[in-house]
């Protein structure tokens, strides 16, 4: 008779088994029985900034259901009036470049300045189980206790890019809570710096030095929507390479045509970790935002921005429409297994579910 293999300390422990899965109807039978906040005193405690009062009206408009959003876009016409006096802050960078140590230290020296900072970080979800980790509030263990400071780590799903699709409506809710500084920050793959750029003010782009990243920023023309280019971890041994690479990314920004924002961006060196440097960028925020609103860029730039996510809600709106309609569902598995057998091309079957 064979023996059993020795366990070792390298080997996986057997998982609990006959664990059953969760009864969907239960669950939905449960929301339903689960009351609807009243927009009008939730919206009273959020514009006194309430933050539990914040997070639940978010958690609202972040909800698949449609009584949910319904009454989340009631909150958000209440809020409006009190909207748009915030600075909105995109920040992004490959992940690694230290995005969350960078915003904590800039989110302690704003709130230090009296100024309320609400953080919304997109955590990536996984194509495969579509979960997401929402690690941000433990990453920023300092910020997360300051009374002047909001972090909502929100799922990107699948939304091009990894931007949330609700990220705007909580910005308007923040502000009207009382935030004066936004902080989007994203995942830093894929098209999450183009959305991010279309919803605020300020962008920033965080760079390393010595991974190679310098051309890689080039050829991805990413330095063309950035408004300030910071090297981060600019300390110890690294800080030849981080003024190497801060001359490399300020030769690049010549090759680019002026801004119509009329400002010129420039490449600064930072460490996050040790706090340094840190004054000088928000020194520089606060320096755009002065130009731009003098010269009528800042107004004119958020108008487009409405525009453009006019589009884009309407774009968003027909295709769940369209795939939401039972007989489209119908058609659409029938098709599916038609793919399957080669009975049918994709684009064959795109043109008879549109028709």
């Amino acid at each position: 008779m064979k023996k059993p293999p020795k366990k070792t300390a390298l080997q996986e422990i057997e998982g609990i088994n006959g664990v059953s899965r969760l009864n969907r109807k239960a669950i939905s039978q449960l929301r339903k029985k689960l009351p609807l906040a009243d927009p009008d005193e939730l919206t009273d405690k959020l514009l006194s900034g309430d933050p539990v009062a914040l997070s639940k009206a978010i958690t609202l408009i972040e909800s698949a259901s449609p009584k949910h959003f319904e009454t989340g876009q009631k909150i958000i016409r209440k809020c409006l009036p009190y909207t748009g006096n915030a600075v909105r802050i995109g920040i992004t960078g490959v992940p690694g470049v230290g995005k969350s140590t960078f915003i904590e230290s800039l989110g302690k020296l704003y709130t230090g300045q009296g100024h309320k900072v609400a953080v919304l970080a997109i955590d990536p979800s996984s194509t495969l189980s579509k979960g997401s980790i929402l690690g941000d509030k433990t990453r920023m263990e300092t910020l997360v206790r300051d009374k002047n400071a909001f972090i909502r780590p929100s799922p990107s799903g699948d939304n091009p890019g990894g931007v949330a699709r609700k990220t705007r409506e909580t910005i308007l809710l923040c502000e009207a809570a009382g935030f004066d500084r936004i902080i989007v920050e994203t995942v830093g793959v894929g098209q999450s710096e183009t959305m991010a750029h279309s919803m605020v003010d300020f962008f920033l782009l965080l760079k390393l030095a010595g991974a190679g990243d310098e051309l890689q920023g080039i050829k991805r023309g990413i330095i063309e929507l950035a408004d300030l280019i910071v090297i981060n971890k600019a300390d110890g041994d690294n800080i030849n390479q981080a003024r190497l690479a801060q001359k490399a990314f300020q030769t690049a920004l010549h090759f680019y045509p002026p801004k119509p924002s009329g400002w010129t961006p420039e490449v600064l060196l930072a460490s996050a970790l040790n706090n340094k440097g840190i004054d000088k960028i928000a020194a520089k925020i606060d320096a755009y935002i002065k130009l731009t609103k003098e010269n009528g860029f800042f107004e004119q730039n958020r108008l487009e921005q409405n525009k453009y996510w006019l589009f884009e809600t309407v774009n968003l709106t027909l295709k769940n429409n369209f795939y939401n309609r039972p007989e489209i569902q119908k058609k659409l598995k029938k098709l599916l297994i038609q793919m399957k057998k080669k009975e049918i091309t994709a684009f064959e079957a795109a043109k008879k579910l549109l028709s």
